[in-house]
C-alpha cells in the first residue's frame, strides 16, 4: 500500500522574538509605522505575552522571550508594493535603512525592528 505524500500549502506565520514588555513598542512599529493590522491572539496564548499582526495572507508573531537576543542574520523578507514610499516613510520616522543591490531583479533594503531584529523589504523591478 502506497502512502500519500504531503503537500506544501504555504507559510502561515513567522515569529520574531522580543524582550519582555515589548508589546507596545511592537504595536507602534508593526502596527502604527508599518501599517499592519493587529490580530487577536487565542485566549489561551495571551498569558505568554506578545502580539500578532496580519501581513498580506501571512502573519507576524512577536513573541516574548526572556534572555532575548536580536536576530542579526535570520530574518523575514516582506514583499511590498511601492517600496520607495516605504523607504521614505521609514527614514522620515528615524528608522535607518540599508539599501541592497545584490539581486538585480529586486529593489530591496534592510532595517531593524525596535528590538534589533533584522528585517528585509523587497519589490520586483
Amino acid at each position: 500500500m502506497e502512502s500519500k505524500k504531503h503537500a506544501w500549502v504555504g507559510l502561515d506565520h513567522v515569529q520574531l522574538a522580543a524582550p519582555p514588555g515589548a508589546e507596545e513598542a511592537a504595536r507602534r512599529f508593526f502596527g502604527d509605522l508599518l501599517g499592519m493590522t493587529e490580530v487577536p491572539k487565542p485566549e489561551k496564548l495571551l498569558v505568554r505575552g506578545g502580539v500578532w499582526f496580519q501581513c498580506g495572507a501571512q502573519f507576524i508573531h512577536i513573541g516574548i522571550e526572556s534572555g532575548f537576543v536580536p536576530a542579526k542574520k535570520a530574518h523575514p523578507a516582506f514583499v511590498v508594493q511601492n517600496i520607495v514610499a516605504l523607504m521614505e516613510h521609514l527614514q522620515k520616522n528615524d528608522v535607518p535603512i540599508r539599501i541592497d543591490e545584490e539581486i538585480p531583479q529586486l529593489i530591496r533594503f534592510f532595517a531593524e525592528d525596535p528590538f534589533g531584529n533584522r528585517l528585509e523589504f523587497m519589490e520586483a523591478k
